[in-house]
């Protein structure tokens, strides 16, 4: 069996992104992103861009080994 390359990486970034993105949500409206960020939520926002890229990776990893398996 031939992993590609983007499955794994896929998984990593969006678990990852996962626990970014919850921990941003549970600390919504807390004062420290006030006083370093300009009052966004970073966390919040670039844990969801993680989960969208780990997504995506995943779904073309899947999609060539679905492809490599025809041949």
């Amino acid at each position: 069996m031939n992993l590609d390359i983007r499955v794994p990486i896929g998984t990593m970034f969006s678990l990852i992104g996962l626990v970014l993105f919850v921990y941003g949500l549970l600390t919504s409206g807390s004062d420290i992103y006030a006083k370093h960020s300009l009052g966004i939520n970073m966390n919040l926002y670039w844990g969801l861009i993680m989960v969208v890229f780990g997504g995506l990776m995943f779904i073309f990893g899947l999609k060539a080994q679905s492809k490599s398996k025809e041949k």
